[in-house]
């Protein structure tokens, strides 16, 4: 387990953000929020996280555009992210892929399962 890991999740649903935030900092990860994709822009460069859970589905910026512009940000641009969201069709699933997303998880998800995958990716991330 990569405990003490800093983890960013951005979702504009509170009550995601609060049951994340809870089990994740349970699992002992260092974990900040943002609630829109300018907040979640804001928080990468201040919070440098090592790992950013980012949804899909929020108003204004969506998941997507944020994954976007982290990606040609100075320093970010290796910083895994896994896509939380539910769009689960396979033309949602590529976009996610192909803008450079690490995983791509459906909602609703397994919360143990989402802990595993966020130390795979951060284990791959730290290898490569």
């Amino acid at each position: 387990m990569e405990q003490g890991a800093k983890v960013l999740v951005v979702d504009d649903e509170p009550n995601v953000l609060r049951s994340l935030v809870q089990y994740l900092t349970i699992e002992e990860f260092n974990v900040e929020t943002a609630s829109n994709g300018l907040e979640a822009l804001e928080k990468v460069e201040s919070f440098s996280p090592e790992l950013i859970l980012l949804d899909v589905m929020m108003p204004g910026m969506d998941g997507f555009e944020v994954l976007d512009k982290v990606k040609e940000m100075p320093g970010h641009a290796d910083t895994p992210v896994i896509m939380l969201t539910a769009k689960d069709q396979s033309h949602d699933v590529l976009k996610g892929y192909q803008s450079g997303a690490t995983s791509y998880l459906v909602k609703p998800f397994n919360l143990d399962e989402l802990v595993e995958t966020i130390n795979q990716t951060l284990s791959q991330s730290k290898n490569s």
